[in-house]
């Protein structure tokens, strides 16, 4: 009967222990992983394709906007913490739904004197009754706070490819205004080295010189800070895609964007589309689901069991046992108070978020008519401007127009056509901003390699 005993607790531990979880190191990486090139870029998407299935960025050729964001999905350094924030979410969705373990009480007492003929022992067992009653309602807000974490990191992706497409926007536009700058540039260096030959020859005097040699250092100077804000935002997108900041790679044509014909019936129902909004009607559920669990809660504790004891005489008796608290001070008043709060609050914040949405969205439509009509003007002056010079340059040759007013009318032609990049870039930043107030343009799910991507 002993050996049977033994073998029996033997077991016993074994299936414990065999439940139990075990211990394996998770070692630091010891090197930064930044990439030299786009190519060592993660560039296969995930239910990217037509039929749904996986689909390869080309990274040979210039990139779009639309698959540089999602390049910056796929590869931002910053989205890879998303793996442990929606791990730690799981985690408390099985803490939750775990049942509390039934609490045993064993005393044994031994015979030291006295008329007893045994020692005396008790053993019970008791349930927590109270988890029970809130438990498919902690479980509910658990789930939806689950939901509102993965919602929340699908949001920061957008954000992230948000970020890079402006980027690259800023980074096409901003090139443009570059090699226009450096083209004005050889041009005016061009003349004033001609000029200073007829100097050194004594054709021309040195005040004819000098309006073209002001106009170089202007150019010169406006190209500079050019090259600098070039600098940044190439540092910026790189860091976004996870390369070294000395990694370039061409960028196509930014494609123009139409608004949509429907703006307001997409505008209407863009709570159906955004992550962020998305996340904050989950955590409004979570959070009514809690002020469920608190009025729940105002119920008493209870502890339901039994026992069974023996004492010294070797009496014996069982019998079922009732644990509770007597509600005198504490009805969860305070929990109550809390939960309804934060349900209140968030209300408030969806309700706030979606009017700054529809205001934006009409700002950004506003926006885009008023951008457009420069944006035509702009070029009709660009053109006239470009006109001028060419009868300009003529007169300068045929010595009928000085220096000052020659440098004067490429001046202006250099300042309409880099104000049409300006105007072209701010209409391309609007577009692309219209479609994440609308929840368009973006994948529904998560990208980045934070395990498997969960739609809304």
């Amino acid at each position: 009967m002993t050996r049977v005993s033994a073998g029996i607790g033997a077991l016993a531990c074994a299936l414990l222990l065999g439940g139990c979880t075990s211990y394996r190191a998770l070692p630091l990486p010891r090197h930064a992983s930044l990439a030299g090139n786009i190519a060592e870029l993660r560039h296969t998407v995930p239910g990217g394709g037509a039929d749904g299935g996986t689909r390869t960025i080309t990274v040979d050729k210039p990139v779009s906007v639309g698959d540089i964001g999602l390049l910056a999905i796929l590869n931002d350094p910053e989205l890879r913490a998303q793996r442990g924030e929606f791990a730690l979410a799981q985690a408390d969705l099985t803490q939750s739904r775990l049942i509390p373990n039934p609490s045993v009480s064993l005393s044994y007492a031994a015979l030291l004197g006295g008329p007893g003929v045994a020692a005396a022992y008790t053993a019970s067992i008791a349930q927590d009754i109270s988890s029970l009653v809130t438990y498919r309602s902690r479980v509910a807000a658990a789930g939806y706070r689950v939901s509102r974490i993965n919602a929340d990191l699908l949001w920061q992706e957008w954000q992230v490819a948000q970020k890079a497409r402006l980027l690259s926007i800023s980074l096409y536009w901003g090139g443009q205004a570059i090699r226009a700058s450096e083209a004005e540039l050889h041009a005016v260096a061009h003349t004033e080295s001609q000029m200073a030959l007829a100097l050194s020859q004594g054709e021309i005097s040195l005040s004819a010189i000098s309006p073209m040699q002001a106009a170089q250092a202007s150019l010169e100077q406006s190209l500079a800070t050019l090259r600098i804000q070039h600098l940044k935002n190439w540092a910026a997108l790189d860091t976004l895609l996870g390369m070294k900041p000395s990694a370039r790679f061409a960028i196509a044509t930014p494609s123009v964007l139409e608004p949509p014909t429907n703006l307001m019936t997409l505008a209407a129902t863009v709570q159906d589309r955004r992550p962020d909004l998305v996340a904050l009607q989950l955590g409004y559920h979570a959070a009514d689901e809690s002020v469920r669990t608190a009025i729940l809660g105002q119920f008493p504790a209870l502890l339901l069991g039994g026992s069974w004891n023996s004492d010294t005489g070797r009496v014996r008796s069982s019998g079922p046992t009732v644990t509770f608290d007597l509600p005198i001070f504490s009805r969860n008043q305070g929990q109550v108070a809390k939960t309804k709060a934060t349900r209140l609050l968030l209300r408030e914040q969806y309700q706030s978020r979606l009017d700054t949405s529809a205001a934006n969205v009409l700002s950004l439509q506003a926006q885009r008519r008023v951008i457009a009509g420069q944006l035509a003007a702009a070029r009709r002056e660009t053109l006239a401007a470009k006109r001028r010079v060419q009868v300009a340059q003529t007169a300068f040759r045929d010595g009928t127009l000085d220096a000052r007013a020659f440098a004067d009318y490429r001046s202006t032609a250099l300042g309409r056509k880099l104000r049409v990049f300006d105007l072209e870039r701010a209409r391309d930043e609007t577009a692309i901003a219209l479609e994440l107030e609308l929840g368009l343009g973006l994948p529904q799910v998560r990208l980045a390699p934070a395990g498997k991507a969960k739609p809304l």
